[in-house]
């Protein structure tokens, strides 16, 4: 990762952990990871992790063999693929990270991973059991009541040996028997009561083809991969915490290297659902477009969306590291990207639903080329020239015949700036058959240019407009929370809890000439929002603009009612 993109990770009891450590001299170097399942596109959970573990790395760059591996958990040939692969290298790169060498992989150490099952069988630790799943979890017990021992736990060691070999073989079907470790059935922790090591899938695996039969289950594979790997800190989510002691078991049983599992709270973030399962079935239920849908806390819909990678990071960091259990307000995400966007946004003129103004003592044929700012944050970013003219676009919203009393946007008889341009008051207006608007007639004052006048009135409303003779035409669409529930994975069917607005076009958009030649960066349309280019949505007779954020959070209001 280049330097100059590394944001400072505040300091936290992981850090402790690792530094008290490395006083100890426990350990001279730091060696975290980030082992990802192929199963699903990465989420925004993911990219706290992520920007945790490398981040971490980074940190502790000054010793020596100091790294974060990239990892891929794919000990499961019914779920996971290449198209999961590939797209998990892209958005951990996206992010701005960098591991050595290339990526690793479960299936890398199955070989080791088989020999090590041999050992535990060899000791006494491990036998081949002939329950079905079902009679696996009747046969557990509960968090008050003792498991009952498998009818199949003490089989001999050969005997054991031997079913093992058979299930390698491919002798048996799919649940016919499966490699339990054998530890103790009244344990109270669950997950030791004689967890299952391997199961029978005869499926292909996306690297390994039809070599094996037999898969090792995530809590077996995952200390295994930390040993060989010589991981210092294996960095888990809190759900892992009561998997621990099986992890230590594992370890401790088979007398090889023990990494540390160290457990933090994972990312919950409001108005928006994290579990693959159910971004899984938005997907294939097609509530949204595809995994990359703008709307998705994916890291490829938050890239198509507009999100950057230091925004990311920069909420990733600020949200901490802790124990416990809590729920982000996604306004923190949204004010992150908000913060650089502003800086770094050019600025233009847009009107998404247009409704066309005539200046009727403006002259004919006219064009003036007016300045405005590019960014007012970046002042060195310069200005550009806009055309105006007798004939305007402004925002269908920002007329109201019969305004309320707080309205200072334009109406008859009501006087409004023009931003960069002039003074213009309603004079008259059109409507259709339909008593439907379709024109705003307007005078301007010829000594208002700038926003001031003469006689030194004041007008409290500024529009954005666009020159109707030069705009080009375009697409907008608008894009918003996928939920309106707050808390949607707290509801019995979390679809019910979408938000039936959360996309709207507007076909019919102007914006001001000159974008012809956009370089499909991130701008702020003023007064709206920050918009992109989308390639995707993009046809041949207009471009398309997304709404990558809001100027402001516009849900704090709607939340109070």
């Amino acid at each position: 990762m280049n330097d100059k993109s590394t944001e400072h990770i505040p300091s936290n009891f992981i850090r402790n952990i690792i530094d008290a450590d490395i006083e100890s001299g426990k350990h001279q170097t730091v060696i975290t990871r980030f082992p990802p399942e192929p199963n699903g596109y990465l989420h925004i959970g993911h990219a706290k992790s992520i920007c945790l573990n490398f981040g971490l790395a980074k940190q502790y760059k000054e010793f020596l063999g100091t790294r974060c591996h990239l990892r891929f958990d794919d000990t499961n040939p019914l779920k996971e693929n290449t198209e999961f692969v590939k797209s998990i290298i892209k958005d951990v790169k996206w992010l701005g990270y960098k591991w050595n060498g290339n990526p690793l992989f479960a299936s890398d150490y199955f070989d080791q991973m088989h020999d090590y099952a041999l050992m535990l069988i060899q000791i006494g630790k491990a036998y081949v059991c002939d329950q079905s799943p079902d009679e696996i979890r009747k046969f557990r017990g509960t968090l008050t009541n003792p498991g009952e021992d498998s009818p199949y736990r003490n089989r001999s060691m050969n005997e054991n040996l031997e079913l093992f070999a058979k299930m390698k073989d491919g002798i048996f079907k799919n649940g016919e028997k499966t490699l339990r470790a054998k530890i103790d059935m009244s344990h109270p922790n669950l997950n030791m009561r004689d967890p299952v090591l391997y199961r029978i899938l005869h499926a292909e695996h996306h690297r390994t083809g039809s070599k094996w039969c037999i898969y090792p289950m995530y809590d077996w594979a995952h200390g295994l991969e930390d040993s060989i790997e010589n991981i210092t800190h294996s960095i888990c989510t809190l759900e892992f915490e009561d998997h621990r002691p099986l992890y230590d078991w594992y370890l401790n049983e088979l007398e090889i290297y023990h990494p540390q599992q160290i457990e933090f709270a994972r990312l919950n973030i409001n108005f928006t659902v994290l579990s693959k399962r159910k971004l899984k079935k938005l997907v294939d239920d097609k509530h949204v477009d595809g995994w990359d849908d703008p709307r998705m806390p994916t890291i490829s819909g938050l890239r198509r969306r507009g999100y950057t990678p230091s925004s990311i990071r920069k909420f990733s960091n600020s949200v901490g590291v802790t124990k416990r259990n809590s729920i982000i307000d996604v306004v923190r995400l949204e004010n992150a990207l908000r913060e650089e966007l502003n800086k770094t946004s050019p600025r233009v003129f847009a009107v998404v639903d247009p409704i066309k103004v005539i200046i009727t003592n403006y002259p004919e044929n006219k064009t003036e080329m007016i300045e405005a700012v590019n960014n007012p944050e970046k002042p060195d970013s310069g200005v550009r020239k806009i055309p105006f003219s007798k004939e305007l676009f402004i925002e269908r919203n920002d007329f109201l015949e019969d305004p309320p009393k707080k309205f200072f946007r334009l109406s008859i008889g009501k006087e409004v700036r023009l931003k960069y341009a002039y003074f213009i008051k309603c004079v008259d207006i059109v409507k259709n058959s339909k008593n439907e608007l379709i024109e705003i007639h307007c005078t301007y004052d010829p000594k208002s240019f700038g926003g001031k006048s003469s006689d030194g009135r004041k007008v409290k409303g500024t529009l954005h407009w666009v020159s109707a003779h030069n705009a080009l035409d375009v697409e907008v669409k608008y894009y918003d929370r996928l939920f309106a529930k707050e808390n949607p994975e707290q509801e019995t069917n979390f679809i019910h809890a979408l938000n039936p607005e959360s996309s709207k076009i507007f076909p019919n958009a102007k914006i001001e000439s000159g974008m012809e030649t956009d370089n499909k960066q991130t701008y702020q349309f003023e007064r709206l929002g920050y918009f992109k280019k989308d390639s995707k949505l993009e046809h041949k007779d207009k471009s398309v603009y997304i709404r990558v954020v809001s100027l402001r959070d516009s849900w704090a209001k709607a939340l109070k009612k």
